[in-house]
């Protein structure tokens, strides 16, 4: 079965988060990803406990799809050795500090001389340009420098980051719409191009409801805590066995809470809960007016409840839940591979669904340096010059 990006081949120099996610996505969607690794210790998400047969499971979940091979760019002949892959790819990835590229002679300015059409995606923490570019970036840091730390957590409580690295995650995906977009422009000229995505600035265009307040008024969005920041009642609302997530985003579905769920159609009138801005303003007395009829009846109750009237609600799973719910099940959502050294590993699914082209998980995570030899030996690399390279401490 064909897969969307069949022939596109990715040269991927990343490690930890970002760069290797992007590279995942283009390989789950059939690129052929060679991960190019450091021959002492490779990626250092390799270092990132819990192991499973002394291999990362974090390493394992984000580099699946993927040869890998080790090469010592320091050294002469193995940077020759990366020019010859890099003349054949048409992209290449890396989330080097900037500046790193240039002293080892592999950056875009080096690189497209020998290949013009290369694709080349540098993601860094704050970018390639701007007073910023040679600090260190990571996630949790642009939480806090863009200001969704300030956004995130109950008001006049400390500051909380998000549960998961949304930053990391973002960059990677950032990146993977832009190659592709750099890719359908170099199909239509010919011309490759230099892509520059910042860790800390990837989640600032996410931010639209508080853009929206903060250029329209000049307001400074504020902690909400289990509230939406514009729309009531969007929020979660305590049962008698604990919450359940409730959406009433539009009129239309706060009617049908109101006469179908919890039987107060007079709420409709009330001036205080007419209009989604007078609920918004409102938001703590009409709070707690749901909890007190919440509290007769447990979440599931009032989830089906929910359903029937078709008013968006959820209950609020746990991890382990939320991957053995059937609906993620049956959609895909927790698929497996079978690693030469862990075994049998499950690992998450794929978020979209291609009708035509569906993805598949075509190799497992690779072991360090695990496809050096077949990368090489397809290049021309004999055994002989393999040892010799291996024995100088080249490749590994």
């Amino acid at each position: 079965m064909s897969l969307p990006l069949e022939g596109l081949r990715v040269l991927d120099m990343s490690q930890i988060m970002a760069g290797p996610y992007c590279s995942m996505v283009l390989a789950d969607m059939g690129a052929e990803v060679t991960k190019v690794e450091k021959i002492n210790g490779g990626d250092d998400s390799r270092q990132m406990g819990p192991y499973v047969e002394d291999e990362s499971t974090c390493f394992m979940q984000i580099n699946r799809n993927k040869r890998s091979i080790a090469l010592n760019l320091k050294d002469e002949e193995a940077r020759e050795l990366f020019y010859d892959l890099a003349r054949e790819a048409d992209i290449v990835v890396e989330n080097y500090r900037p500046g790193v590229t240039q002293s080892l002679k592999v950056d875009y300015e080096t690189l497209k001389q020998i290949n013009p059409g290369l694709i080349y995606c540098s993601i860094s923490g704050y970018g390639q340009t701007g007073p910023y570019r040679n600090k260190g970036g990571f996630d949790l840091v642009a939480q806090g420098s863009t200001g969704l730390m300030s956004m995130t957590g109950e008001a006049g409580r400390r500051p909380l980051k998000t549960g998961v690295a949304v930053y990391d995650i973002g960059a990677g995906i950032t990146a993977v719409y832009t190659i592709l977009a750099a890719y359908i422009h170099r199909e239509k000229t010919g011309e490759g191009q230099h892509l520059d995505i910042a860790i800390a600035e990837c989640g600032l265009p996410w931010c639209t409801w508080e853009a929206a307040a903060y250029f329209g008024e000049g307001r400074e969005p504020q902690r909400t805590g289990w509230r939406h920041r514009v729309s009531a009642p969007y929020q979660a609302l305590a049962t008698r066995d604990g919450y359940l997530m409730l959406g009433c985003a539009n009129q239309r579905t706060w009617e049908r809470f109101c006469n179908d769920v919890i039987d107060r159609p007079a709420w409709i009138e009330d001036t205080r809960f007419a209009t989604n801005s007078d609920r918004g303003r409102n938001v703590e007395v009409l709070e707690r007016l749901i909890e007190e009829i919440f509290a007769s009846e447990d979440t599931d109750y009032w989830r089906q409840r929910c359903d029937a009237a078709g008013v968006p609600a959820g209950p609020i799973n746990t991890f382990s839940q939320a991957l053995s719910d059937p609906h993620y099940v049956e959609r895909g959502m927790v698929q497996e591979f079978d690693h030469p050294k862990a075994g049998t590993v499950k690992t998450l699914g794929f978020a979209s669904k291609f009708s035509a082209t569906p993805q598949q998980i075509r190799r497992p995570s690779p072991l360090l340096g695990e496809h050096t030899e077949e990368v090489l030996d397809s290049m021309g690399i004999d055994a002989e010059r393999l040892a010799s390279l291996r024995a100088r401490g080249a490749v590994a």
